[in-house]
């Protein structure tokens, strides 16, 4: 093959026509690249944990802002006037073992209902009191929870009980958990049973009866555990909640309506702005008043559609409200680690459970310690029901499979119910509460030090759209710790994090001032952590642009890690035009951007394509990810096989780069040796190897091409 024209002959490589001369010593030749910058850390399993990363973190609208929805109070005290009863007849979906509360309750004179706020324990509560008080003649009445003193402010609402009325009390969760006098030495706090105790007597003696709503969390657990007074409610079905109530909203109205209403309520678009599994009974409600409205044509679509997407981060407000009420240690430790379960699902949202349970620990302890740096928590060993925690936090668990390169393995994976919710979360917890933001720095930092990428990778993605929302802040607390350390995860999830936050357009040119700066400074972390980021194609605002800032910094570093985010780069979505810069450098008078060429491509042979996962969707390659990148680009891009022949041929002729490129063309023969589909692939494009355009490639690299097969 005669030398492309222009090209003068690297320092240290023969010419095209000494092909056959004896080899350069040692260390003037190019080695395979064994590996990645991180040395294997970060890619089996990498590419399938950066597409969830994305998918969980990546809505198409984000969570919208708040819509006018009020923010959640306590139960109004006081009779409940016949007018609601009423209605609440008219509209309560009775729930699943209603009967059995309901006489539980008459021969008991109590009981608690153990459930999470908006899943209409409220109604169920006042329906069941309703029942018996329309026997006995009685009236229903809410009581407030009148003082923080523990036990007595309960019994103090009490004191005035009248003959058979029935009484609805919510037993806020901080005081739940305080009733018995707990710490978090004990056994958190005995339960809530001496309360319910006194209080069941006090009501059996005025022959009267009272239902305790008592929020999800580990007084709930211990109550139902006792199996004295708790049951475990479980709402009604969000559908058949929302056509009653859009039933009761439209009943005056003209008939078409009512079905216009229902037919909104099952466009797949409001589903979507919705982003919820399954609305609970309160959200329910509340969507079928906004399907009135815009079914009488007060409300217009997109308004429609911004008061769904308001469902997901109002949950999130209120959860975070929740987590703020109590202020001191150890009594708000329960709320510390629902909160952090909260934060860790939304960054491992559809991760193993043991991953995202140990991440929502270390949160928790960052939380802790923040609020009381004398006060060090330790960790629960032993928890009352499996998943009750989850439910919490509107998660599930179930059965998943986590990629491992050459294995997937079986594992106990847990989501939100609900695709808006881990990013309300997140945003909610970074943006509404500042000084979450340390802690939570702290522990993602941490978290971007595992070695496995189903922690790093999901911890990074997460820093890098908080540093989006903040660059500022984000720069100074997550990008730039990680980048100076001597970890080179860390390094790589620094690169991650600014990549993911060059996405946001007003962002980018910030991020890509920076990695300018440290692309020509005399850090060599820095420098690395630049390379590296320019491997996602995002920072620079285009693959060309990136491609342009790798080659100035391949001098740097022997092309070492900017081969890496090169092919990084080639298994993305613009192959040609990454082999089209190879190619151009291959004619460069500057050796150090034709060794980057010759790197990457023969790591392009070598290295799996799902090693080299990017943060883009890149379809075309899913069905090859187990193959070598230069077989999957053959097989989704035929175009591209001209192009990487040349390279190839120029590898193979360059006595630089030709021991490597021999050693690189066997394994990648014998390796598609195994695979019908890949030595058919390979069948197809090695006779191109062996023409150089309309011309036969000349005898030298012939004679090492046919080599390479005598050695196989």
């Amino acid at each position: 093959m005669s030398a492309p024209e222009g090209v003068n002959a690297p320092e240290g490589v023969s010419k095209p026509e000494e092909v056959s001369a004896p080899a350069q010593p040692r260390g003037r030749r190019l080695d395979i690249p064994q590996g990645g910058p991180l040395d294997g850390a970060g890619q089996p399993g990498g590419a399938r944990t950066a597409r969830e990363a994305r998918a969980h973190l990546h809505i198409a609208y984000g969570p919208a802002r708040l819509c006018a929805d009020p923010a959640p109070y306590p139960l109004p005290e006081g009779p409940v006037p016949r007018e609601e009863l009423a209605r609440l007849r008219r509209l309560h979906r009775a729930v699943p073992g209603h009967a059995a509360m309901r006489d539980h309750l008459r021969r008991t004179h109590l009981v608690a209902l153990c459930g999470e706020p908006g899943t209409g324990r409220a109604w169920t509560g006042l329906a069941l009191l309703a029942e018996l008080a329309e026997l006995t003649g009685g009236g229903v009445s809410r009581l407030g929870y009148t003082g923080p003193d523990g036990a007595s402010g309960v019994e103090k609402g009490v004191e005035k009980t009248e003959r058979g009325h029935g009484y609805l009390l919510e037993l806020p969760v901080d005081q739940a958990e305080s009733t018995a006098g707990s710490t978090a030495g004990s056994t958190a706090g005995s339960t809530a049973e001496p309360l319910l105790d006194r209080l069941r007597a006090h009501f059996a003696e005025h022959e009267a009866f009272c239902v305790v709503l008592v929020a999800g969390g580990p007084a709930a657990d211990r109550l139902l555990r006792g199996r004295r007074h708790a049951v475990a409610y479980r709402p009604p079905a969000a559908a058949d909640v929302l056509d009653r109530h859009l039933t009761e909203l439209l009943a005056d109205r003209p008939a078409g309506l009512l079905e216009t209403a229902r037919a909104t309520a099952r466009r797949p678009e409001l589903a979507d702005a919705l982003g919820l599994d399954e609305p609970r009974p309160g959200e329910a409600a509340r969507l079928a008043g906004h399907l009135a409205a815009h079914a009488e044509g007060t409300l217009s679509d997109e308004r429609l559609l911004e008061h769904c997407r308001s469902f997901a981060p109002n949950q999130a407000r209120e959860w975070f409200l929740e987590a703020g009420a109590p202020g001191t240690l150890p009594a708000a430790l329960p709320a510390l680690r629902a909160a952090a379960l909260r934060i860790a699902l939304a960054v491992f949202d559809g991760s193993a459970h043991s991953v995202m349970a140990e991440a929502a620990e270390l949160l928790a302890w960052e939380l802790a310690v923040t609020l009381d740096p004398q006060y060090a928590p330790g960790r629960p060993l032993f928890s009352a029901r499996p998943g009750a925690c989850l439910a919490t936090a509107r998660a599930v668990h179930g059965e998943g499979l986590e990629d491992l390169g050459d294995a997937s393995v079986p594992v106990r994976a847990v989501w939100f119910e609900g695709r808006r919710l881990a990013p309300a979360v997140l945003h909610e917890s970074w943006d509404a509460h500042h000084n979450l933001r340390g802690p939570m720095a702290r522990w993602l930092r941490g978290l971007c030090d595992d070695p496995r990428p189903q922690v790093w990778v999901r911890a990074a993605v997460a820093a890098g759209v908080l540093c989006a929302r903040d660059y500022l802040y984000g720069l100074v607390e997550l990008a730039l710790p990680l980048a100076r350390t001597d970890s080179p995860v860390q390094r790589m999830a620094a690169a991650t994090a600014l990549a993911e936050a060059s996405r946001a357009p007003d962002v980018r040119p910030a991020v890509n001032g920076l990695l300018h700066t440290w692309a020509r400074g005399d850090d060599e972390r820095e420098r690395e952590t630049a390379a590296l980021a320019h491997g996602y194609g995002l920072a620079a605002g285009s693959v060309a642009a990136s491609l342009e800032e790798l080659g100035r910094l391949a001098r740097a570093d022997d092309g070492r890690t900017t081969s890496y985010s090169a092919v990084r780069l080639l298994a993305g979505a613009e192959p040609e035009t990454v082999l089209a810069a190879l190619t151009h450098w291959l004619r460069d008078t500057r050796r150090a951007r034709r060794d980057l060429a010759l790197l990457a491509t023969l790591r392009a042979v070598t290295t799996r394509t799902s090693h080299l996962w990017g943060l883009g969707e890149v379809p075309e390659l899913e069905p090859y990810a187990a193959w070598p990148l230069a077989t999957a680009l053959l097989a989704a891009h035929p175009e591209c096989g001209p192009r990487l022949a040349e390279l190839l041929r120029a590898a193979l002729t360059w006595a630089r780069s030709a021991g490597a490129a021999e050693d690189a063309l066997v394994g990648w023969i014998r390796r598609a040796a195994g695979d019908e589909r890949q030595l058919a692939v390979l069948c197809d494009f090695l006779p191109r190897l062996a023409q150089d355009g309309d011309e036969p490639l000349d005898a030298g690299a012939a004679t090492r091409i046919r080599e390479v097969l005598e050695a196989l």
